[in-house]
């Protein structure tokens, strides 16, 4: 369940995908488009992917989390395109035995998609500048 598409993200769907008999814990994350970035109002960002890479990398994190935590299932979604204020670019779900593997491996995932997963995103401000910004370790956006 590692998805990267311009489809919108439904949390709940995702969250009833990795739901399992034996799970005492299901934690979500979900990152929305927020409408200021350094004091500048932000009117949407956009993101960009090489979407086969992202989600083999997607499923690498996925492998690491499991190797660190006993977890039942995991997805994560990230949506590409136009992104307005409000509106979800990432969800992550992870389902457990127990509330303090799923909350580590969800808080593990999101920061090692932020460092590692070749997704960038464009700022569009309200002044008219837009800026691309790539994860930190993933290949910058020409």
């Amino acid at each position: 369940m590692f998805v990267v598409s311009p489809a919108a993200l439904d949390l709940a769907s995702l969250a009833r995908q990795v739901a399992h008999d034996s799970a005492g814990a299901i934690v979500t994350f979900s990152g929305t488009t927020r409408d200021t970035f350094d004091g500048k109002r932000v009117l949407q960002l956009e993101y960009e992917a090489y979407v086969p890479m992202a989600e083999a990398e997607l499923r690498k994190i996925g492998r690491e989390a499991r190797s660190q935590w006993t977890l039942h299932r995991i997805g994560i979604w990230h949506r590409t395109g136009v992104v307005p204020v409000g509106e979800t670019s990432v969800v992550i779900a992870v389902s457990s035995a127990h509330r303090q593997a799923a909350l580590e491996a969800a808080s593990f995932l999101i920061d090692a998609l932020k460092a590692r997963v070749p997704i960038w995103k464009k700022e569009l401000l309200d002044t008219g500048e837009a800026h691309w910004k790539a994860n930190s370790e993933a290949t910058v956006h020409s």
